[in-house]
């Protein structure tokens, strides 16, 4: 017995060697892959019938570009060119819902990069990587969907909200919103990122106006405490992003890991929340420590609006 077990070692060795070999080979090319795919970027467009009949004037639909989780790090050119050219797809309406930073210097990049942008009414909330920078993760504990304490590095957020509002873009962070932006009546407000906890919103409670044609939902994170209370108050639709849609998933875009309460099916995408529909955004980018996507490209969405059936 003994003799046969010493003299099938080295074959077994051999194989695990072979077996080992091909899963390093595999495991390089996968995070070569998810890499790259960082960099290509798509554009979704979305149709949310959301509006009374009539209200569009004859016009196909209202737009609204929604971007997300930029995570800018000085030097994405290709990041920051792709961003700037959404600009010929002249939205009705832009909605930024945060974490636009992944470095300390990386206000000219972003800025750079959604110039183009401010020609357009806007709203935005932020997340918490526009307050405080990234730091390196254990990869195991974010697919176990264990929550993360910010790091100590502050960000230049208060810079970047200045020029924001600088530009004409409206701070909807616990704050309400009344604005017409062709031809409708929009209603608006959103909360800080409830992720870390940081959102109040005792300070926006209540109805929209219900004399708008459409009212809006903005928070960062897609928290089910949050948005049960928006759709309680009767917003129609609500706007997140957080998630990168999974960022690491399964071939089919099958998301792992939401990072938040949201279940997985909901993880990205147009989706219904009670009564309220919500879309998530895959998001632009990612933390500079964890450059990597599979089958989740970074994306942009443009929605279209649209009226209901009568």
């Amino acid at each position: 017995m003994n003799k046969d077990f010493t003299s099938s070692c080295p074959r077994w060795a051999s194989q695990l060697l072979k077996i080992g070999s091909l899963g390093a080979i595999a495991g390089t090319a996968a995070l070569w892959w998810g890499y790259k795919e960082c960099e290509r970027f798509e554009l979704e467009e979305v149709e949310v019938p959301l509006l009374s009949p009539g209200t569009l004037r004859s016009r196909e639909a209202f737009s609204i570009l929604h971007i997300s989780d930029i995570h800018m790090v000085p030097g994405q050119k290709k990041k920051q060119e792709w961003i700037a050219d959404l600009a010929r797809l002249k939205p009705d309406l832009v909605v930024n819902t945060g974490d636009n930073l992944s470095d300390l210097h990386a206000i000219p990049s972003l800025l750079a990069a959604i110039q183009p942008l401010f020609a357009f009414p806007g709203l935005f909330v932020f997340g918490s990587n526009d307050y405080f920078g990234p730091k390196p993760v254990n990869p195991f504990l974010y697919l176990v969907g264990r929550k993360r304490k910010v790091s100590r590095v502050e960000l230049p957020w208060k810079d970047m909200r200045a020029v924001f509002l600088e530009h004409g873009w409206r701070d909807a962070t616990h704050q309400r919103h009344e604005f017409k932006v062709s031809g409708l009546k929009v209603a608006a407000t959103g909360v800080d990122d409830p992720h870390h906890d940081l959102d109040d919103y005792g300070s926006i409670a209540g109805a929209p106006n219900p004399q708008a044609d459409m009212s809006l939902a903005l928070v960062h994170c897609p928290e089910p405490r949050v948005l049960a209370r928006f759709a309680a108050d009767g917003y129609q639709l609500s706007l997140s992003g957080h998630t990168h849609g999974g960022q690491i998933c399964l071939p089919g875009s099958m998301s792992l890991v939401t990072n938040c309460g949201i279940d997985r099916a909901r993880a990205k995408g147009l989706h219904q929340f009670k009564h309220m529909a919500m879309y998530v955004s895959k998001g632009l980018g990612t933390s500079k420590f964890a450059p990597i996507r599979l089958f989740c490209r970074p994306s942009a969405t443009l929605l279209k609006i649209t009226e209901k059936s009568s």
